[in-house]
């Protein structure tokens, strides 16, 4: 009304009814869905401001620099065209992260735990030259001035990596074996130092919230809720090779949810009805209906990415999840599959019947007294 609405005499607000030939507009279900359809079409129609329009800031994440002679793990916003060939030894990214700052606190500390040099200059090794503070306090295995060997100092990075890739699960094995050795030879001492470190290590693996990941291996599924008409379905999104895939429909149609606030019944959910036959001797063969555990494995099958992107297109749809995924009122679910291993196939159903049954109990916003100064009066 306010951009359509006939003019009012003398106003210098924005109105386009002499300009405007007609509107198109989508349904959506989600905050979510209407971020990504918006991304689609401001990136088509404005293929040179759309990261402005769209405010789009680049995700915080961590870069191992393999391609150095002397490789670092350190913070950035740029998504290297080396992302691609992660697999073959190339640089390899983690996030996405809440902010710079929280990158920043979570990479001092992994790296308190290893010997990796933190110093941003290229090195050329010299034996005269005297080091900095991270070598003089044994923080570090000092390249710069041959402190170590080639092979000890990337055997230190390939640990660093292990670190990443398994969220603290490697070196907290790594020590926990070590305590246990020292435990068995009596060196109680050392057993309980080892076990200090141990719960150090446990303290920053916590730090990293679950949707910091290997980028080039962050797989989640999206469960949001659905603009159908006929309200008994929810849409599921990918994140899958650097893009977002979906929204497809599931319906929910066969499960039970949880009974809602204010119901009195154990159970809120369609039913699926059996058709009954007329007459008793009629034989009526019904085809079961698959169960929704099949349903939701061929829904997930085919949300497969459509090839390759340009890896300003992956950091842009990066930064579109990690916007959703740290919003403090974030509606939906999230389910991410490790590497080498299935969907949580069950947990996924459970936060399906959540959001189901969680659609409509959002309290409208309210409306200010600035809000009822724009809206046009009707009498």
């Amino acid at each position: 009304m306010r951009l359509l609405a006939p003019a009012e005499a003398q106003s210098k607000r924005l109105n386009l009814r002499d300009r405007c030939a007609g509107i198109e507009c989508s349904s959506t279900g989600s905050d979510f869905e209407n971020v990504a359809l918006l991304y689609k079409l401001v990136r088509k129609i404005f293929p040179e401001t759309y990261t402005k329009r769209l405010r789009l800031n680049l995700s915080p994440l961590i870069r191992i620099h393999w391609e150095n002679a002397y490789p670092r793990a350190y913070v950035t916003r740029k998504l290297g065209r080396s992302a691609e060939k992660a697999l073959n030894t190339q640089s390899v990214y983690y996030g996405p992260f809440r902010s710079h700052a929280v990158a920043d606190r979570f990479l001092n500390d992994a790296l308190d735990l290893f010997k990796s040099r933190r110093c941003t200059f290229e090195l050329n090794p010299d034996p005269a030259f005297p080091g900095c503070i991270y070598s003089e306090m044994k923080m570090c295995l000092a390249p710069c001035f041959k402190g170590c060997t080639d092979e000890e100092y990337f055997s230190e990075m390939r640990r660093v990596q292990d670190f990443l890739d398994t969220r603290g699960e490697s070196l907290i094995s790594e020590i926990s074996a070590q305590r246990d050795k020292a435990s068995t030879d009596l060196e109680f001492e050392n057993a309980a130092a080892l076990h200090t470190r141990v719960e150090k290590v446990k303290t920053v693996a916590r730090e990293c919230d679950e949707i910091i990941r290997r980028i080039d291996r962050l797989d989640a599924l999206i469960v949001q809720p659905s603009a159908s008409a006929e309200h008994n379905s929810v849409a599921v999104f990918r994140f899958a090779g650097g893009q977002i895939v979906g929204p497809i429909e599931f319906s929910v149609l066969g499960m039970a949810h949880a009974q809602q606030a204010g119901s009195s019944s154990f159970y809120a959910q369609p039913l699926m009805v059996q058709p009954v036959p007329l007459e008793p001797s009629a034989e009526v063969i019904v085809a079961e209906a698959p169960k929704p555990e099949v349903r939701l494995r061929e829904v997930v099958e085919s949300l497969q990415p459509s090839g390759k992107i340009s890896v300003a297109s992956q950091a842009e749809q990066l930064a579109i999840l990690k916007r959703w995924y740290y919003k403090s009122n974030r509606v939906g679910e999230i389910f991410f599959r490790d590497t080498d291993a299935d969907w949580p196939w069950r947990r996924i159903l459970n936060g399906v019947s959540r959001v189901f049954v969680g659609r409509g109990q959002k309290l409208e916003p309210q409306r200010t007294q600035s809000d009822a100064k724009e809206e046009p009066s009707h009498s």
